[in-house]
C-alpha cells in the first residue's frame, strides 16, 4: 500500500484529496496535512471587509469530511519537507512518511519584501479569511470617518482580479450607503497597463476595466511601485517603460488593500536541495506536474513555479486560476494512478485561465485556453451575470468541499450552466 500526503488543504489540496481517494480507493493511504482545521473559499474573500460574507460562511470543517471519505486528516503546521528522505518533518518535532508528495501549499504572502505593507503594517488583505476579518474591522472604523481609498497590487505580484474585485465592491458599497462623493478612490498595480492582469491581457479586459474605472471616478497609475508605506500615506513610483523611474508619487489613505508578492512556503522554500524550487521557492515541475528532480514529488496551485507571460518594466507574475488549478489536479491524480500500475505518467494539465471578476453587482469574465499565448480561445464579456455567475460558483465550490465530491466541475458545472462559451 502506497502513502500519498498531499500538503495544503485549500483551493487545491481538498479536491487533490478527494480526487486521488476516489481513483485508488481502498487500496493506497491518502493523507492531508494541514495547519487549519478548515477550508475556506478564498474567492470570495472580498466580500467579508463590507460584510456582505462573514468568515464562518465561507469555512469548511475538514476532519469530519475527510474521515468519512477515508481520508487520513493532519491537522499540524509542516515544517519542512526531505525529498532524500520521502519526509514531511512537522513543527511538533514528528514526521510523516511518504510514496508519493503533493505539494498543494499555496502561498507565502510576502508582506515583508515592502516596508510597513500588510495586516502587521498599514495596509489591509484579502488574500485569507483571517485578514479579511481584519480589514471588516478597519472599514467600520472607516465609515465612521470616511477619506481616500487606495487599492491594488504590488511589484512583483501574481493575482491581480482580486484587487479589482475588492476596489469595485467598495465602490458599489459606498453608492449603497450614499457616500461615495465622500470618498477618492485610486488604483495603484504593478502592471504596465489596467486589464494586463499578469497575462498580457485577455481580449477586451484593457478597455472593459479601464471603462469601468473611468465610469467609477477610480483614478489608476500603472506600473507602479510601491517603495513604502506609512500610517495614512503609501509613497509610490511610477517607472517608464524602460522600468526607470518616471514619478513619485504621495498616496494619502484612510483605507488601503494593496495585494503582494507571492514566494514558496518556508517548509519548502528553505529546503536545501537542488532542483526542486526556483528562486522564489515555487516548485518546478514539468509537463506532468512532477518535479523533474525527485520524480515522487508533484505539486499543483499557486505553489507551482509558471515563467511570466512577458517581460514587463516591473515584476509582474502569472496568476493561476482555480479552472487551471483543477486542471492540475486532475493530471496529478491520473498520473500518480499510472505510477502505482508501474507506468509512465502521461497526462498534462491544461492551464487555461478562467476568471469571474466580481464588481459588487457586475463584473467581467474572461477566458484564456491556454493561458500564455498565443491562445486557441480569447474572450471577455461583462455585466450583472458576472456577479450572478459568482454566487453561483461561490455555493457550489463550498457544497463540492463539504459533501466531499470528487467530481471536476469548472467546465460542466460552471460553463455549461451558464451558456458562456463552448471549450471544446
Amino acid at each position: 500500500m502506497a502513502r500519498i500526503v498531499i500538503l495544503g488543504a485549500g483551493i487545491g489540496g481538498v479536491p487533490m484529496a478527494y480526487e486521488m481517494k476516489e481513483i485508488v480507493g481502498k487500496a493506497h493511504q491518502v493523507t492531508v496535512i494541514s495547519d487549519s482545521a478548515t477550508f475556506h473559499f478564498v474567492p470570495s474573500n472580498p466580500w467579508v471587509p463590507v460584510g456582505w460574507r462573514k468568515p464562518e460562511d465561507l469555512k469548511v470543517e475538514l476532519a469530519p469530511v475527510m474521515a468519512k471519505k477515508g481520508i487520513e486528516f493532519i491537522q499540524k503546521a509542516a515544517q519542512k519537507i526531505d525529498p532524500p528522505a520521502n519526509k514531511v518533518h512537522l513543527a511538533d518535532g514528528t514526521s510523516v512518511d511518504y510514496d508519493f508528495l503533493i505539494v498543494a501549499t499555496g502561498p507565502r504572502l510576502a508582506f515583508d519584501e515592502i516596508e510597513g505593507l500588510g495586516p502587521d503594517g498599514f495596509t489591509e488583505s484579502v488574500c485569507h479569511v483571517d485578514h479579511a476579518a481584519v480589514a471588516a474591522k478597519d472599514w467600520d472604523k472607516f465609515m465612521e470617518n470616511p477619506g481616500p481609498i487606495v487599492v491594488g497590487a504590488v511589484q512583483g505580484a501574481s493575482c491581480y482580479g482580486p484587487a479589482y474585485e475588492y476596489l469595485m465592491i467598495l465602490e458599489t458599497e459606498l453608492r449603497n450607503r450614499k457616500i461615495r462623493d465622500k470618498v477618492p478612490m485610486t488604483f495603484v498595480t504593478a502592471e504596465p497597463y489596467i486589464g494586463h492582469l499578469g497575462l498580457g491581457g485577455v481580449g477586451d479586459t484593457k478597455g472593459m476595466l479601464e471603462s469601468a474605472l473611468r465610469d467609477k471616478s477610480v483614478k489608476w497609475i500603472t506600473n507602479a511601485k510601491v517603495d513604502k508605506v506609512e500610517a495614512g500615506m503609501m509613497f509610490v513610483t511610477e517607472v517608464d517603460d524602460d522600468g526607470k523611474d518616471k514619478k513619485k508619487h504621495e498616496l494619502p489613505f484612510k483605507h488601503s488593500m494593496m495585494l503582494p508578492a507571492f514566494t514558496g512556503v518556508d517548509a519548502v522554500r528553505h529546503v536545501d536541495v537542488a532542483g526542486l524550487v526556483n528562486p522564489r521557492g515555487f516548485v518546478i515541475v514539468d509537463q506532468h506536474q512532477r518535479n523533474p528532480t525527485f520524480k515522487n514529488i508533484y505539486a499543483v496551485g499557486v505553489c507551482i513555479a509558471i515563467p511570466p507571460v512577458e517581460k514587463t518594466p516591473l515584476p509582474v507574475g502569472a496568476p493561476k486560476t482555480g479552472y487551471m488549478i483543477e486542471s492540475m489536479v486532475t493530471a496529478t491524480a491520473h498520473n500518480i494512478a499510472l505510477e502505482l500500475e508501474g507506468k509512465e505518467p502521461c497526462e498534462n494539465a491544461t492551464w487555461n485561465a478562467l476568471c469571474l471578476a466580481d464588481f459588487g453587482d457586475s463584473g467581467v469574465a474572461f477566458l484564456a485556453k491556454p493561458q500564455i499565448p498565443p491562445r486557441n480561445v480569447t474572450w471577455s464579456s461583462s455585466g450583472r451575470w458576472v456577479h450572478v455567475a459568482k454566487i453561483v460558483f461561490e455555493k457550489y465550490f463550498i457544497r463540492k468541499v463539504r459533501k466531499g465530491i470528487s467530481e471536476p466541475f469548472y467546465e460542466k458545472a460552471i460553463l455549461k450552466m451558464l451558456g458562456v462559451v463552448r471549450l471544446k
